[in-house]
């Protein structure tokens, strides 16, 4: 009489092996550490292909104007400072500082400017919203989709009849009402994000409107308003359609005076980039000055 084997137990799989099958053997994952490495290969060549005109720039600076012309350009010639010594007037006798201190002057009075109106615009469109804010908003934004030399023309006249030209209040002003939309539709997405259980304490507090935006909207919001303002700021220094036609001899800002070095006879580069790496040191100072509140004022709203 046979006896019979019991037949040994199947292995149970789990609903993920059988959907996935056998695993071969001859495939290795892929490494974290090699894509992460690739990716940093990748960032860093991407910097340099963007830093690489500047650096140029900056080079080139410091060559003669000789040097600063050959095609193709020489690396290795001898460093001078010769573009800078004629950037600040010590052959011609012309000084940069006028209109230095025109572009400061402009830049930082219309960036206060633009601050105090557009924050309570904000404040209007955000924590205390307006009916239909959203056209509110969105006239705002018509304002920048005129091109500027659409209305170069009728400011030029205006200011001709007015006798506003060449006057860096006139300047300011225009400033002003170029970055207003701007400020505006920043700061209203940066207002959004205050706890509106702040504002109902103040209120029970007794605190009036001036005083919220003082004390508790002001220092809650305060890495939007330093973006705000540095955008706005850079802005207004670099503009040079309106400061071109508008102004003259006395209220001539820094990229106009940057133009002058660019004639139809001689050799001009290197003092052209010398001229542009010396006007281009406010903002670069400005720029690191406030990096930790430009980088959270911009990442504002940005989860929620």
């Amino acid at each position: 009489m046979s006896t019979l084997t019991p037949a040994a137990p199947r292995k149970a799989t789990s609903p993920a092996a059988r959907a996935t099958g056998p695993v071969r053997s001859g495939k290795s994952r892929m490494d974290p550490t090699r894509n992460n490495t690739a990716a940093g290969i990748a960032a860093w060549l991407l910097a340099l292909l963007f830093a690489a005109p500047v650096l140029w720039m900056i080079l080139t600076s410091f060559h003669s104007e000789t040097d600063a012309a050959t095609n193709p350009p020489s690396i290795a010639a001898n460093l001078t400072l010769d573009a800078y010594r004629e950037f600040f007037g010590e052959a011609s006798g012309v000084s940069p500082w006028p209109a230095l201190i025109n572009s400061a002057t402009a830049s930082i009075l219309s960036t206060v400017l633009v601050l105090v109106l557009a924050i309570p615009a904000a404040y209007a469109l955000s924590i205390r919203p307006v009916k239909k804010w959203t056209d509110v908003m969105f006239f705002f934004l018509s304002t920048k989709m005129m091109p500027v030399v659409a209305a170069i023309l009728p400011l030029y006249l205006f200011a001709r009849t007015v006798g506003a030209l060449d006057n860096i209040w006139f300047l300011i002003l225009m400033y002003t009402s170029m970055n207003l939309p701007i400020a505006v539709w920043m700061m209203r997405s940066f207002l959004a994000e205050v706890p509106v259980e702040m504002l109902e304490a103040a209120q029970i507090d007794g605190a009036n409107l001036l005083l919220t935006l003082r004390k508790i909207i002001a220092p809650v919001a305060m890495p939007g308003i330093a973006a705000t303002a540095l955008i706005c700021f850079i802005f207004s220094w670099n503009e040079l359609l309106l400061a071109r036609v508008l102004t003259g001899v006395v209220a001539g800002t820094a990229p106009v005076f940057l133009t002058g070095f660019v004639s139809g006879q001689g050799l001009f580069l290197a003092k052209v980039c010398a001229a542009a790496v010396v006007i281009s040191l406010p903002v670069l100072f400005a720029g690191f000055a406030a990096q930790d509140k430009l980088v959270q004022g911009l990442s504002l709203g940005a989860v929620k």
